[in-house]
Protein backbone atom coordinates (compact mmCIF):
# COMPACT_ATOMS: atom_id res chain seq x y z
CA UNK A 1 0.00 0.00 0.00
CA UNK A 2 1.14 3.27 -0.99
CA UNK A 3 2.28 5.65 1.76
CA UNK A 4 4.18 9.16 2.71
CA UNK A 5 5.28 10.61 5.90
CA UNK A 6 4.37 14.36 6.54
CA UNK A 7 7.51 16.02 8.42
CA UNK A 8 8.87 19.59 9.40
CA UNK A 9 12.63 19.36 9.35
CA UNK A 10 15.56 21.83 9.17
CA UNK A 11 18.85 20.84 8.28
CA UNK A 12 21.19 21.73 11.10
CA UNK A 13 23.96 22.62 8.45
CA UNK A 14 21.49 24.99 6.33
CA UNK A 15 21.34 26.90 9.46
CA UNK A 16 24.60 27.01 10.58
CA UNK A 17 25.78 28.00 6.50
CA UNK A 18 23.15 30.68 6.66
CA UNK A 19 24.12 32.14 9.87
CA UNK A 20 27.66 31.91 9.03
CA UNK A 21 26.91 33.76 5.53
CA UNK A 22 24.98 36.46 7.33
CA UNK A 23 27.85 36.49 9.84
CA UNK A 24 30.24 37.95 6.43
CA UNK A 25 27.80 39.92 4.96
CA UNK A 26 27.39 41.90 8.42
CA UNK A 27 31.07 42.30 8.42
CA UNK A 28 30.93 44.02 4.99
CA UNK A 29 27.71 46.21 5.69
CA UNK A 30 28.44 49.82 5.75
CA UNK A 31 25.86 50.59 8.71
CA UNK A 32 27.03 48.08 10.96
CA UNK A 33 30.88 49.98 10.81
CA UNK A 34 32.23 50.49 14.15
CA UNK A 35 29.32 48.73 15.89
CA UNK A 36 29.29 45.47 18.43
CA UNK A 37 27.18 43.41 16.23
CA UNK A 38 27.26 39.39 16.08
CA UNK A 39 25.61 36.45 14.80
CA UNK A 40 26.31 33.24 16.54
CA UNK A 41 25.03 29.62 15.77
CA UNK A 42 24.57 27.02 18.42
CA UNK A 43 22.31 23.81 19.42
CA UNK A 44 20.00 24.97 16.19
CA UNK A 45 19.57 28.21 17.46
CA UNK A 46 21.19 31.73 16.07
CA UNK A 47 21.70 34.08 18.40
CA UNK A 48 21.96 38.07 17.36
CA UNK A 49 23.43 40.63 19.15
CA UNK A 50 23.71 44.18 19.05
CA UNK A 51 23.68 47.67 20.26
CA UNK A 52 20.17 48.64 19.97
CA UNK A 53 16.66 47.06 19.13
CA UNK A 54 16.79 48.43 15.71
CA UNK A 55 19.97 47.01 14.94
CA UNK A 56 18.74 43.63 16.20
CA UNK A 57 15.48 43.47 14.22
CA UNK A 58 17.73 44.89 11.01
CA UNK A 59 20.17 41.52 11.64
CA UNK A 60 16.85 39.34 11.96
CA UNK A 61 16.65 40.47 7.78
CA UNK A 62 19.41 39.60 6.99
CA UNK A 63 19.87 36.22 8.82
CA UNK A 64 16.08 35.76 6.87
CA UNK A 65 17.25 36.50 3.48
CA UNK A 66 19.95 33.83 3.85
CA UNK A 67 17.76 31.36 4.97
CA UNK A 68 15.73 31.53 2.28
CA UNK A 69 18.89 31.83 -0.24
CA UNK A 70 19.63 27.84 1.61
CA UNK A 71 16.27 26.87 0.38
CA UNK A 72 14.69 26.69 3.82
CA UNK A 73 11.33 28.19 4.38
CA UNK A 74 10.81 31.43 6.14
CA UNK A 75 7.55 30.18 8.06
CA UNK A 76 9.73 27.42 9.81
CA UNK A 77 11.54 30.31 11.69
CA UNK A 78 10.71 31.70 15.26
CA UNK A 79 12.27 34.77 16.27
CA UNK A 80 11.46 36.50 19.27
CA UNK A 81 9.20 38.99 19.82
CA UNK A 82 11.17 41.18 21.85
CA UNK A 83 15.05 41.58 22.13
CA UNK A 84 16.35 40.77 25.48
CA UNK A 85 18.58 43.80 26.69
CA UNK A 86 21.54 42.75 29.08
CA UNK A 87 23.67 45.55 30.04
CA UNK A 88 24.62 47.61 26.62
CA UNK A 89 23.67 44.42 24.62
CA UNK A 90 20.28 43.45 22.94
CA UNK A 91 20.16 40.39 22.29
CA UNK A 92 17.37 38.04 19.70
CA UNK A 93 17.21 34.50 19.53
CA UNK A 94 16.22 32.74 16.21
CA UNK A 95 14.49 29.18 16.70
CA UNK A 96 13.94 26.78 14.08
CA UNK A 97 10.18 24.88 14.28
CA UNK A 98 11.46 21.16 14.47
CA UNK A 99 8.76 18.26 14.03
CA UNK A 100 4.79 18.61 14.31
CA UNK A 101 3.33 19.47 17.79
CA UNK A 102 0.43 18.19 18.42
CA UNK A 103 -2.72 20.67 17.59
CA UNK A 104 -0.99 21.16 14.45
CA UNK A 105 -0.71 17.50 13.90
CA UNK A 106 -4.44 17.21 14.77
CA UNK A 107 -5.75 20.02 12.63
CA UNK A 108 -3.85 18.01 9.41
CA UNK A 109 -5.73 14.91 10.03
CA UNK A 110 -8.94 16.98 10.40
CA UNK A 111 -8.26 18.41 7.13
CA UNK A 112 -7.55 15.66 5.18
CA UNK A 113 -10.63 13.72 6.79
CA UNK A 114 -13.28 16.30 6.20
CA UNK A 115 -11.65 16.19 2.41
CA UNK A 116 -13.08 13.10 1.74
CA UNK A 117 -10.20 11.42 -0.24
CA UNK A 118 -9.59 7.81 0.56
CA UNK A 119 -6.33 7.83 2.68
CA UNK A 120 -5.77 6.73 6.56
CA UNK A 121 -3.95 9.89 8.55
CA UNK A 122 -2.27 8.24 11.48
CA UNK A 123 0.18 10.62 13.58
CA UNK A 124 3.32 9.13 15.08
CA UNK A 125 4.80 11.41 17.28
CA UNK A 126 6.10 13.72 15.63
CA UNK A 127 5.21 13.16 11.51
CA UNK A 128 1.98 11.95 10.21
CA UNK A 129 1.66 8.64 8.42
CA UNK A 130 -0.44 8.94 5.21
CA UNK A 131 -1.50 5.61 3.71
CA UNK A 132 -3.99 5.04 0.44
CA UNK A 133 -4.59 2.64 -2.14
CA UNK A 134 -4.09 5.61 -5.06
CA UNK A 135 -1.08 7.42 -5.71
CA UNK A 136 -3.41 10.18 -7.04
CA UNK A 137 -5.09 10.28 -3.44
CA UNK A 138 -1.91 10.40 -1.66
CA UNK A 139 -0.93 13.61 -4.16
CA UNK A 140 -4.60 14.80 -3.41
CA UNK A 141 -3.72 14.80 0.24
CA UNK A 142 -0.60 16.57 -0.37
CA UNK A 143 -1.69 19.43 -1.61
CA UNK A 144 -4.15 20.13 0.86
CA UNK A 145 -1.72 20.17 3.02
CA UNK A 146 0.54 22.77 1.23
CA UNK A 147 -2.99 24.89 0.63
CA UNK A 148 -3.73 24.98 4.08
CA UNK A 149 -1.13 27.77 5.09
CA UNK A 150 -0.86 26.24 8.83
CA UNK A 151 2.02 28.48 9.10
CA UNK A 152 4.27 26.10 8.96
CA UNK A 153 6.48 24.07 6.66
CA UNK A 154 6.18 20.88 5.70
CA UNK A 155 8.30 18.22 3.71
CA UNK A 156 6.63 15.25 2.32
CA UNK A 157 9.14 12.43 2.62
CA UNK A 158 9.30 8.31 2.54
CA UNK A 159 7.04 8.30 -0.26
CA UNK A 160 6.38 4.30 -0.92
CA UNK A 161 4.77 2.11 -3.55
Amino acid sequence: MPSFDIVSEVESNEIRNAAENAERELATRFDFRGVKASIVFSDDVITVSAESDFQCRQMLDIVTKHVVKRKIDSSSIDADEDCTHSGKVFLLAIHFQQGIDQPTAKKIVKLIKTAKTKVQVAIQGEKIRVTGKKRDDLQAAMALVRQAGLGQAFQFNNFRD
